[in-house]
């Protein structure tokens, strides 16, 4: 797996991985993290409806590429998956905050659209007085 030339991965990148018995599997890159100097990459399965993602070491082969590797050390497994727990609760904060915020753009976009239609109303009520008193 190749890098772009600042040593990261590409956000929404898709990522084709091949298993032990050669069949290829598609993933989305969801983020990278970084959990005590080492970085991590974690991928979405692209052809699965379940939440789960996978989660691999970015390291760099003896050409200098980014390769990933499966994280055998249980303990660094956990500090891993709690990094990632950590900012998928933060992300789950900021739509919680977004979605509010976006319900009460929505609220002041209908109060408009209600005044606007309202002054509407009354500019037809006034020509249809100005009409009758002709």
């Amino acid at each position: 797996m190749a890098a772009d030339d600042h040593g990261t991965f590409d956000e929404d990148e898709h990522i084709v991985l091949t298993d032990d018995d050669g069949a290829e599997h598609n993933f989305e890159l969801l983020d990278v993290l970084e959990v005590e100097g080492r970085r991590y990459a974690v991928l979405a399965p692209e052809d699965e409806d379940e939440d789960e993602a996978v989660v691999l070491r970015i390291e760099e082969d003896d050409k200098g590429e980014e390769i990933l590797v499966d994280i055998e050390d249980d303990e660094e497994w956990e500090k891993v998956a709690a990094r990632w727990d950590e900012i998928q609760d933060e992300w789950e904060d900021e739509d919680a905050e977004y979605g509010t915020y976006e319900d009460e753009d929505e609220d002041e976009e209908e109060e408009e659209w209600a005044d606007e239609e309202d002054e509407d109303e009354e500019e037809a009520d006034e020509e249809d007085e100005d009409e009758d008193e002709r």
